[in-house]
């Protein structure tokens, strides 16, 4: 997180510096070709601006841009007055103060993708940001060649144009709505979804949305994904055939959330659920994106929501330890769908002279009481690894690298594995070579697991293979009452004393190898292996039946 402020930070004021340097440059000195120049390197760093921060406000920089290169060009014309270059100034001008709100209105439109329906407007204005820097560049060239004046115009007026037809459709929009509502709400009638898919949540966040999909997708009813960030729209719409709408404002929720839905499906917590929530006539059930010991999985907000399927009794049990009082019959135990592809290994590997191992560090967390990364200690960790001839699969937190220290902790451990692999020739996985995996094909290739406290322990228990946990609390025998998953696996202390011995449990004896067959029913359900996912399946459609349909099926 502080790494992404960071290169905001930088990508600010390297805009803006170079805007004051080229306007300085042409107004005060001769020297028009380094301004030029100057002025093309800060549209340059100004288009990067805006891919780094979506809703960058960028008027003061691109009117001193527009300034620094007017100033240029008159000189590099040297007529006196130029009146074109006086009405090249004044579109200028006016497209300068109108692009911000422009795209603001915009992006208070809905959207969406995998529908039939082309809402060209929205993404116009999206783009017309893009687009008065690409002008700039042209002005500036045509200032570099000292073309006339009238070639600036013409390309002002251009853009101009545009940016007024997309002026006009968005004022239609918002004053003279439709009565059926836009293009999209009637795409969505059409469509008849009868459940939804909410989701909103910090950026790199999809894969709690696309763990899910391929379930939902067997549900076998027609559904919708509704989303409240744009950046999320290309990558989810890309996962599934399902319709993908984007809605920035409860006006664009009233139009996407059509009469045939009847239930909404959740995978966090996030605050802007409730935006949903509010819809009394749909039956809200959480399933959340992991199952683990961390303290966010027992949040107290489930209470809001008319069910909650969990993994596991293990997940009820969570919630009342954590003091927080739900009725029992909001819960549903469903399993965890997701891990029906993972091989179960019955009999315990002991032995294992050259093992693969899957290392699994968390992010930090939001706060330092939900801080359970290991990546500060664990080069201690590998280094035995390695020593015992294992190959490791290194698999980090998505949000790893939005946080510096963190970042440069995963680089160091990733040096460490790429050295061992040109020294002993293990095939170490790492980096983008570990993203591409999933998790299953990860937990699959892997003989044992060592990670922190995370969803990917529930995920690994289901294969029957053993685990080691890191404590990275100092908490000791608290630490398995807190988290009593870990209670199944081998604790690793923070200071890596124990690390030896715990490589050994893991590796070789896995003295707990029988009591995690019944942690793994208590976290993950008791299904049978050939059919793991259909109680998922069964339960989402039980939701899905109209009332009178259950009436008639308990009847029978």
């Amino acid at each position: 997180m502080r790494g992404d402020l960071v290169r905001k930070l930088a990508a600010r004021c390297l805009s803006t510096g170079l805007a004051v340097l080229a306007f300085v440059v042409l107004a005060l000195t001769g020297a028009t070709g380094w301004g030029l120049a100057l002025a093309v390197a800060a549209l340059a760093a100004s288009a990067a601006e805006q891919r780094i921060r979506r809703t960058a406000d960028l008027v003061a920089e691109t009117t001193l841009i527009a300034a620094a290169v007017l100033v240029g060009y008159a000189r590099q014309l040297g007529d006196g007055l130029n009146l074109t270059l006086v009405a090249t100034a004044l579109v200028l001008l006016g497209l300068v103060l109108l692009v911000g709100p422009l795209r603001s209105a915009g992006n208070l439109e809905i959207r969406a993708a995998n529908l039939p329906v082309r809402a060209w407007t929205p993404l116009i204005a999206d783009r017309l940001g893009t687009a008065l820097l690409g002008l700039l560049a042209v002005v500036a060239l045509a200032a570099a060649l000292a073309l006339p004046a009238g070639v600036a115009l013409a390309a002002s007026l251009l853009v101009g144009a545009g940016a007024g037809v997309v002026a006009l459709d968005l004022a239609r929009r918002r004053f003279r709505p439709s009565a059926g509502g836009g293009p999209v709400a009637r795409a969505l009638r059409r469509h008849q979804p009868e459940f939804l898919l909410y989701f909103s949540a910090p950026p790199g966040s999809e894969y709690q949305v696309t763990m899910w999909l391929p379930y939902l997708e067997r549900i076998g009813r027609p559904f919708l994904v509704v989303l409240r960030e744009p950046e999320f729209l290309a990558p989810i719409a890309a996962a599934t055939d399902a319709p993908v709408v984007y809605c920035p404002t409860l006006r664009a929720m009233d139009e996407a959330l059509v009469p045939s839905l009847r239930v909404a499906f959740y995978v966090n917590h996030g605050a802007k659920n409730s935006h949903c929530v509010r819809f009394t006539q749909l039956t809200h059930v959480q399933l959340h994106h992991g199952d683990s010991d961390k303290a966010p999985s027992a949040n107290p907000v489930s209470g809001i929501f008319d069910r909650i399927f969990v993994a596991g009794p293990a997940a009820i049990d969570r919630y009342a330890r954590a003091g927080v009082q739900i009725p029992a019959e909001k819960f549903v135990v469903v399993g965890r769908p997701q891990v029906e592809s993972i091989t179960v290994r019955p009999e315990p590997a002991r032995g294992l002279a050259q093992p693969t191992v899957l290392y699994t560090p968390t992010w930090t967390g939001h706060h330092a009481d939900a801080d359970y990364c290991s990546l500060p200690v664990a080069e201690a960790l590998l280094r035995r690894l390695l020593e015992r001839g294992a190959t490791v699969i290194l698999r980090a937190h998505p949000y790893t690298a939005q946080h510096p220290a963190s970042a440069r902790q995963l680089g160091r451990l990733t040096e460490l594995l790429v050295a061992d692999r040109a020294r002993s020739g293990r095939q170490h996985v790492i980096g983008a070579a570990a993203r591409e995996l999933s998790l299953t094909e990860c937990v699959n290739r892997s003989d044992a697991l060592v990670s922190d406290v995370s969803g990917v322990i529930s995920d690994y228990l289901y294969s029957s293979k053993p685990y080691a946990v890191t404590d990275m609390g100092d908490e000791g025998a608290r630490f398995t009452e807190r988290f009593p998953l870990a209670a199944s696996g081998y604790v690793l202390r923070r200071d890596m004393s124990n690390v030896d011995d715990v490589l050994t449990a893991l590796l070789d004896t896995d003295p707990l190898a029988a009591e995690r067959w019944a942690t793994r029913r208590r976290y993950l359900g008791d299904f049978p292996a050939d059919s793991y996912a259909e109680a998922f399946l069964t339960a989402a459609r039980r939701e899905l039946a109209p009332a009178k349909e259950l009436t008639a099926s308990a009847q029978a």
